[in-house]
C-alpha cells in the first residue's frame, strides 16, 4: 500500500522476524532509519547489506525503538503473539497512532491498553478484516443505538469435517486454509475456531460492547467481513474480497480513503452468500474464548498462551490437533484467575500457563 502510494508516507522503522533477504530488499525500496530483526545472527546480515545509512537492531530492545522511533507517527502492530504487547503499549505511551493487527494484545491485557489510549489520546484503529469491517459501519453512528455485533468466520480448513475426521486431521491439511493467506499459528486458530474466539475477545475491548452483544456466524465465502445490527433492526455490513490490503489500507489512511490496486468484488459472478451457526460441539475453542472474556482477568492471558503453546507444538508434529483443545481446557480449568491484574500479573499468568502448556504437550506426546 506504500509502494502504491509514496507521496504520502514514509517509512522510518521496520522489524521483521528472521527474513533476512525480504527485510534487505525492503529496506533498499523504503530505506527507512532503522531496522530490528529478531535475532543478532538476522540483524548482523541485514546490517551487511545495508550498510551505515540504517541502524540495525535486533530483539526485544530492537522492538521497543521502532515502536518508540521519534519521527513516527503511526505504528503498525502486527507481530503474532502476546510479544506484540509492550511494543504497541510502548507506542501507545510515546503517543503514536496505532494500526492494531495484533489481536492478542487487546485480548492479554485489554484494560491497561485501552486505559493507556485513553490516557494518551492515542487512536488504536483494527486491522483484523472483521474490526476493521465492525469499525468502518460504525463510523458516524452512536454507540448505544447498537444491538449487537456480528463478526463473521470462514471456518477454517477443516469448518466441514466431523470430530471422528478431526482426530486425524494434519498439519498439511490444517493449513490450507480455503479463503485467505495467513501465517501458520493464525491458520492453525482458524482451524480450530480460537481465531475466532480471540477476535470477540479483542471486539469486547475494541468497541466496549458486553460478549452478550457480540455474536459469531460462519460464512464460507468470507464476502461479509463483519456486520452490525442497530436497535431499529437495521443491519450494516461491510463487504469485499478477502484481500487484507483494505483493512491495512485503511487504517493508513482513515478517516480518508485512496485508491487501492485490488480485485473488485463481482456480486454477479459470486451469486450466493451463506451463513450458519458455529458448532461449539466440533470446535470446543470459540467456546471456551467466550467464558474466558466473560471470567476476565488473567483468564484471557492464559486461553491465549496456552493455546500459543499447543499450536507450535501440533505445528511441529508433536500434538495431535485435538489435543490443543484438551490443552487449553486443562490450562483454563487449572488456573486460579487474577481479577484486573496489573502488567506483572499478566506476565506471571503467561508464563505460568506456558509452562502448564508445555508440561500437558511433553506428557502427551510420551504416551503416543
Amino acid at each position: 500500500m506504500i509502494a502504491q502510494h509514496p507521496d504520502e508516507f514514509q517509512v522510518v522503522a521496520l522489524a521483521a522476524g528472521s527474513n533476512v533477504e525480504e527485510m534487505i530488499r525492503q529496506v533498499k525500496q523504503f530505506k527507512p532509519k532503522l531496522v530490528s530483526m529478531a535475532t543478532q545472527e538476522a540483524a548482523e546480515a541485514v546490517q551487511r547489506e545495508a550498510g551505515t545509512n540504517v541502524k540495525v537492531l535486533w530483539g526485544e530492545e530492537g522492538l521497543l525503538e521502532v515502536a518508540t522511533h521519534p519521527e513516527g507517527t503511526f505504528v503498525m502492530s502486527a507481530l503474532v503473539g502476546s510479544r506484540g504487547l509492550p511494543p504497541t503499549l510502548a507506542a501507545i505511551r510515546a503517543g503514536k497512532k496505532i494500526g492494531l493487527a495484533n489481536k492478542e494484545t487487546l485480548v492479554t491485557a485489554g484494560h491497561i491498553v485501552t486505559q493507556a489510549a485513553q490516557e494518551a489520546n492515542v487512536p488504536v484503529i483494527p486491522v483484523d478484516s472483521e474490526h476493521s469491517a465492525i469499525f468502518q459501519c460504525l463510523n458516524g453512528e452512536r454507540r448505544q443505538d447498537v444491538r449487537r455485533i456480528i463478526l463473521t468466520a470462514s471456518g477454517g480448513a477443516f469448518r466441514d469435517w466431523s470430530r471422528d475426521q478431526l482426530r486425524e486431521a494434519t498439519v498439511e491439511k490444517a493449513l490450507q486454509h480455503p479463503n485467505w493467506s495467513m501465517g501458520a499459528k493464525v491458520t492453525i486458530d482458524s482451524a480450530t475456531l480460537m481465531n475466532k474466539g480471540l477476535e470477540v475477545i479483542e471486539a469486547h475491548w475494541l468497541f466496549q460492547l458486553p460478549y452478550e452483544q457480540i455474536d459469531v456466524i460462519i460464512h464460507p465465502q468470507s464476502i461479509i467481513h463483519s456486520m452490525v445490527e442497530f436497535v431499529d433492526g437495521a443491519v450494516m455490513a461491510q463487504l469485499g474480497t478477502p484481500d487484507m490490503k483494505v483493512p491495512i489500507q485503511y487504517s493508513l489512511t482513515f478517516p480518508k480513503r485512496l485508491p487501492l490496486r485490488t480485485p473488485a468484488l463481482d456480486l454477479i459472478a459470486l451469486s450466493r452468500l451463506d451463513f450458519r451457526a458455529p458448532d461449539l460441539q466440533r470446535f470446543p475453542c470459540l467456546k471456551m474464548a467466550y467464558e474466558a472474556g466473560r471470567s476476565g482477568g488473567t483468564m484471557p492471558t492464559v486461553l491465549n498462551a496456552a493455546n500459543e503453546v499447543a499450536v507450535e507444538c501440533f505445528l511441529k508434529g508433536k500434538l495431535s490437533f485435538l489435543s490443543i483443545e484438551e490443552i487449553v481446557e486443562r490450562a483454563l480449568s487449572t488456573h486460579n484467575p487474577v481479577q484486573n491484574p496489573t502488567l506483572e500479573e499478566i506476565e506471571e499468568a503467561d508464563q505460568w500457563a506456558r509452562k502448564f502448556a508445555q508440561d500437558c504437550a511433553e506428557s502427551m506426546a510420551s504416551m503416543t
